[in-house]
């Protein structure tokens, strides 16, 4: 069905991706041109060029070749809108060079409107699949990243660790900070954890109830909760709402925490000074 268009592309590919990369660059937004090179807008031109190729040619090998693309063009920063529009604007490239070259005439330009048609519009509709499920993974991949980043439980010393809090704690970041403290205090078998508000712009009810909530999971599996970097307008606050933090240790500083916490498993911070 698409042998002369199949046939056309091999024989004038160089030409073809040549023309279609001229034709991109004037409608691409210049920032999305800054930051990507030449040659790596030319390789994945080339790449993406033998994947709409390979749609002629055979099914397998254009889902093999369309997978990989997507996900290259996802991390590159690709937009969607731009790939779409790639493949319209390289269709018209190879309609208007098989026109000038006499296959498409007067007599049958509405079978070849008709065949190409046939041609791209599954094949676009393949590409934002591919596209779509690409990205989408990425995103879930980043954000579970982020999750982890997000609470993350850092051993200190032998038996105890620390876990900074950076931004505000919602129901969903709570959850998670819950999951990492059981998880770590188990796997870096912790007698103590600290856990450092110093980055939390504001400790209101709820997120006090969370810290709670999260210092009693942590007495259940055998270690000891010490919130950390209290800070006097957080203090403050604290005491307006009459939140009860009273079964728990507290501390003003991570420094003073961490004092406390060596103390707590026998240990203490001695001054080396005169030693040789």
């Amino acid at each position: 069905m698409f042998s002369e268009v199949t046939e056309y592309i091999e024989t004038n590919k160089a030409e073809l991706t040549s023309v279609w990369m001229d034709k991109m660059k004037e409608e691409a937004d210049d920032k999305f041109l800054q930051v990507i090179s030449d040659q790596v807008f030319t390789k994945t031109s080339h790449e993406f060029v033998e994947m709409i190729a390979s749609r002629l040619r055979d099914s397998k090998e254009f889902n093999n070749r369309l997978e990989e693309f997507a996900e290259k063009v996802v991390r590159l920063g690709w937009p969607l809108t731009f790939v779409t529009s790639a493949l319209n604007v390289f269709g018209k490239v190879v309609y208007q060079g098989m026109e000038s070259a006499g296959f498409i005439t007067e007599e049958n330009y509405q079978q070849q409107i008709n065949k190409f048609d046939r041609w791209l519009s599954p094949m676009t509709n393949k590409v934002i699949q591919a596209y779509t499920e690409s990205w989408e993974k990425t995103v879930s991949l980043q954000k579970i990243a982020l999750q982890e980043l997000s609470a993350p439980l850092i051993p200190v010393f032998e038996k105890i660790s620390v876990m900074p809090l950076v931004g505000t704690i919602d129901t969903e970041r709570a959850r998670q900070i819950m999951e990492n403290l059981l998880h770590g205090v188990v796997k870096h078998r912790a007698e103590v954890v600290l856990i450092d508000i110093t980055g939390v712009p504001v400790v209101d009810t709820m997120v006090a109830h969370h810290i709670i909530q999260a210092a009693d999971a942590v007495r259940l599996v055998g270690a000891k909760c010490m919130l950390v970097g209290i800070r006097p307008e957080i203090a403050q606050t604290i005491v307006n709402l009459g939140i009860d933090l009273t079964q728990f240790m507290t501390n003003s500083t991570l420094r003073k925490g961490i004092e406390k916490a060596l103390e707590m498993t026998s240990r203490k911070i001695v001054s080396a000074e005169g030693l040789e």
